[in-house]
């Protein structure tokens, strides 16, 4: 019996120096004999403790709108670039990271889904952004052919109304806060356009009101601030399930969410509803029988749920927060999109649909500047689970890959001189001629990957921006500070407090 302890003893022991020393230091040799700089490996933390003093430090001081954001995101990937150029490896704990910001190995790393897959390690990420955001071949394929429908125009048709009653409250309650004899007035816009886009993907997606989602957004938003606290350590496997304060809140939260969801899915299977118009129904109809076993598990079903109540609500606010921000310091082009808006919408009282959306061209080109200079989410991950080439390089099994979208997105040897500066006037002719057919453009991702929810998001951000211009002009308060920084995506850390002035 004691000798069979020992034996097992042994064996994890063997186990753990290899996850610590021998597997990293392998890599770290097969990367370096390729000639790919690097940090040199420190045992368990890799650079985790060095990028989050960075972090720290970047945080601690605020910078104004015309800085570079990417000192305040992505620290150590920045000094990286600047002195080991556009390819590089730093250590995420034990697992090298691969930073490459040559379009043509995004590229590659983008158009090979199999050899590179979505990066899917911290089991914590799938608590917000399970489902079809992380799920892999044929589950992925199988999952996004269910869910296609859901998102084609003639559904976002269906949906514009929803945009409208949610933006018009938020629009209406902003009139509110002015007293009669004031024409201005003091706004930290932020919080609304969180709730705002809460209330359209309920609405949207689920067929039910905001007031039936609203807690779950209260319990994503907590989920996420923890899990975000959590990726500043070192992933260590099994540590999760260790009892600590953090791990067990998150589990509450996790089960709470679940709960609610079960509940929303059980009354509407007890419904019987044929509501096939909205994300939920979609997913339910593929779930039943006659989907001949081809559909989703309630389970998986639930997943999809979760991860589009958070994705869908997170990249629209976080677009509309910096829209706001950028066209408050920005007036000429806040005047131009509004002169469009008052042209092809007309008087406010004209519900816009899909159509007059769609011809609002300013805005596009403005939409695509801010997501340039503030993508939602600041770096895009991806994992090697098997040997692949990328460019003359061979990445063997074990390694990650991240793809700083916020550095390639402000890189002037891509985009010019002028990379740092807002100049929505480089979209006038479209995506590919702004980017020179480069692939450094990748707000939503990119090929067979690309987020399958971008039209909804820049719908309905165009019609809250659109019934926002019609009401108030805007500038940003001698209150606001300029401070971006990721809790999953790009987020105002002090807020946007803005001074609106009624139309």
């Amino acid at each position: 019996m004691q000798s069979h302890h020992f034996h097992l003893q042994k064996i994890v022991l063997m186990r753990v120096v290899n996850w610590v020393w021998l597997r990293p230091k392998k890599l770290e040799s097969y990367l370096r004999r390729q000639g790919l700089p690097g940090t040199p490996y420190t045992p368990l933390i890799g650079d985790t403790k060095r990028n989050v003093k960075m972090l720290i430090e970047a945080r601690s001081k605020p910078i104004t709108l015309t800085d570079d954001i990417t000192p305040r995101l992505l620290p150590l990937t920045l000094k990286m670039f600047n002195s080991h150029g556009r390819t590089f490896f730093t250590w995420n704990g034990p697992d090298p990271v691969i930073m490459i910001t040559n379009p043509e190995h995004i590229k590659e790393a983008f158009g090979n889904v199999h050899g590179f897959e979505k990066a899917t390690s911290f089991p914590l990420i799938r608590l917000l952004l399970g489902g079809l955001a992380s799920s892999k071949g044929d589950k992925w394929a199988r999952h996004k052919r269910i869910i296609n429908p859901a998102f084609h125009l003639e559904k976002i048709k269906n949906m514009v109304p929803a945009f409208h009653h949610c933006s018009s409250e938020v629009v209406c309650q902003w009139e509110k806060l002015f007293t009669d004899k004031e024409s201005s007035c003091e706004v930290d816009v932020w919080p609304w356009l969180v709730n705002l886009t809460a209330d359209g993907i309920s609405h949207a997606a689920f067929g039910s009101s905001y007031r039936q989602g609203q807690r779950i957004f209260e319990l994503q938003g907590e989920l996420s601030q923890l899990i975000a606290e959590e990726l500043k350590k070192p992933y260590i496997p099994g540590l999760r399930f260790y009892p600590t304060k953090n791990n067990r809140k998150i589990k509450e939260i996790d089960k709470e969410i679940d709960t609610i969801l079960r509940g929303m899915v059980r009354k509407r299977r007890e419904a019987g509803e044929a509501e096939h118009n909205d994300l939920l129904g979609i997913l339910l109809a593929s779930s039943s029988e006659e989907s001949g076993g081809n559909g989703m598990s309630v389970e998986e079903v639930l997943r999809e749920c979760k991860m589009f109540y958070f994705a869908g609500q997170e990249t629209t606010a976080v677009l509309l927060v910096w829209t706001m921000i950028l066209l408050s310091h920005h007036q000429d082009w806040q005047e131009r999109a509004r002169e469009e808006v008052r042209h092809i919408l007309g008087d406010d009282n004209d519900k816009p649909d899909i159509d007059s959306l769609s011809n609002l061209k300013v805005m596009s080109m403005i939409f695509s500047e801010v997501l340039r200079l503030y993508p939602p989410v600041a770096e895009l991950r991806r994992e090697v689970n098997k040997e692949v080439k990328l460019g003359e390089l061979t990445l063997p099994a074990g390694v990650r890959v991240y793809i700083p979208t916020a550095l390639v997105h402000r890189d002037t040897k891509l985009w010019g001189e002028d990379a740092g500066e807002f100049k929505p006037e480089r979209f006038k002719e479209g995506i590919s001629k702004a980017t020179k057919n480069q692939v450094c453009y990748f707000p939503f991702g990119w090929g067979l990957r690309i987020c399958i929810g971008q039209n909804f998001s820049l719908f309905e951000a165009k019609m809250a921006m659109a019934l926002i211009l019609q009401r108030f002009s805007f500038e940003l308060s001698p209150s606001y500070v300029h401070a971006p920084q990721i809790v999953m995506t790009t987020r105002p850390q002090f807020g946007a407090h803005l001074i609106l002035h009624k139309l």
